[in-house]
C-alpha cells in the first residue's frame, strides 16, 4: 500500500445496490454470477460482477432480482459484507423515494446529504458479541462520491426534470406507505424525500469503510399533496420504469469518472478511531466475523 494510495483503492471495485425497479444493469459486460457466503447469512441474491464505464462493478438487487424481500427482510449486513469481500470501496445506491417537497417533482432525482432514521426493526451494526465500535455518522454520505454522481447526473438530465443537490432522506420502516399525518410531520421537519432502505445501508457501509452515496429517484408526492393522487404501487411502478433507464446512464457515467479519479473518502478509515474494544478482549468467533474490516487495525488472523 503506497503513501499515495493509503486505502489500496487502485484495484478497488464500485458497488451498485439496485432498488425497486432496478434489478439488473443490462449494460454490464463480461458478467459473472457470484454466490457469496457471509458470517451474517446469505445476501439478497447472487452478486453480479462485470464491467461498466471502464470499471469493475459489483451489482446486487437489494430486494432480490424478483423483488421477494420487504425493506425489513433485506439482509443488510450480509449485503454490505459481501460487497466489501469482493473489493468494493464505493457504493452507489439508486433508490425509489417519495417526494416531501413541492419543488421535488415525480421523476426528479435527489442526491441527499442527511438522514433521519425512523426504522425500528433493523440490525444497524456489525459490532456486537464482545466487540464495540462507534463510527461517526455526522455526514452519512461521502462528499466526494456525491459530488461525482452529481457531476455525472447533471450532464444527463432530460429537459423538464431536475437533479437536486442535498436534502434530508427520512428512512421509514415500511413496507406500507406513510399516513397523511406522518407525511406532513416529516415535511414539517424539512425532510426532502422518504424511503425505506438507504439509512441502514449507509450505517453499515461506514463500518465496512465503504464510501456511500444515494441517487434518490422520486416516484410520487407520498400522500401529503392535496392536488395529486395518493401514492399507489401502480404509480410507483410506472415512474420506476422511467427512472431506471436514466439511473443506469448516470451510474455508467459515474463509473467512468470514479475509474479515473479513484476518490478517497473519510469513510475509508472510519474505524481508525472508532474501535473501542481491545482486540485481546474480543472473542475469537467475533474477531473472525469482523476480520474483513478490522485486519488493518487488529492484525490479520492466522
Amino acid at each position: 500500500m503506497s503513501v499515495s494510495d493509503p486505502y489500496n483503492l487502485k484495484n478497488a471495485r464500485l458497488g451498485v445496490l439496485g432498488g425497486s425497479g432496478l434489478y439488473s444493469i443490462k449494460e454490464l459486460k463480461n458478467t459473472k454470477e457470484l454466490k457469496v457466503e457471509t458470517p451474517f447469512g446469505d445476501p439478497s441474491d447472487s452478486l453480479r460482477l462485470g464491467e461498466l464505464g471502464g470499471m469493475e462493478i459489483v451489482f446486487l438487487a437489494r430486494h432480490g432480482r424478483h423483488h421477494t424481500l420487504t425493506p425489513t427482510e433485506i439482509p443488510y449486513r450480509a449485503n454490505i459484507w459481501a460487497m466489501r469481500s469482493l473489493g468494493v470501496r464505493w457504493i452507489l445506491s439508486p433508490s425509489a423515494v417519495g417526494s416531501l417537497q413541492e419543488q421535488i417533482r415525480p421523476l426528479d432525482l435527489v442526491v441527499p446529504d442527511q438522514f433521519i432514521d425512523r426504522t425500528h426493526q433493523r440490525p444497524l451494526t456489525f459490532f456486537s458479541d464482545g466487540a464495540v465500535a462507534h463510527v461517526t455518522m455526522a455526514d452519512p454520505f461521502c462528499h466526494n462520491l456525491s459530488r461525482l454522481i452529481m457531476e455525472a447526473g447533471e450532464a444527463l438530465m432530460p429537459e423538464g426534470r431536475q437533479l437536486h443537490r442535498g436534502g434530508t432522506y427520512l428512512a421509514m420502516e415500511g413496507p406500507a406507505f406513510s399516513t397523511r399525518a406522518e407525511s406532513n410531520l416529516y415535511r414539517s421537519w424539512g425532510c426532502a424525500v422518504i424511503g425505506m432502505t438507504n439509512h441502514t445501508e449507509a450505517r453499515l457501509a461506514r463500518e465496512a469503510e465503504i464510501a456511500y452515496t444515494s441517487l434518490a429517484m422520486a416516484t410520487d408526492y407520498d400522500c401529503w399533496h392535496e392536488s395529486e393522487e395518493n401514492v399507489s404501487v401502480e404509480m410507483v411502478i410506472d415512474n420506476l420504469r422511467a427512472n431506471a433507464e436514466l439511473a443506469t446512464k448516470i451510474v455508467s457515467s459515474a463509473a467512468e469518472i470514479i475509474s479515473k479519479s479513484r476518490p478517497q473518502s473519510f469513510a475509508h478509515n472510519a474505524l481508525e478511531f472508532g474501535l473501542m474494544t481491545s482486540k485481546d478482549n474480543v472473542p475469537s468467533d467475533t474477531r473472525k466475523k469482523l476480520n474483513l474490516f478490522t485486519a488493518r487495525y487488529w492484525g490479520d488472523l492466522e
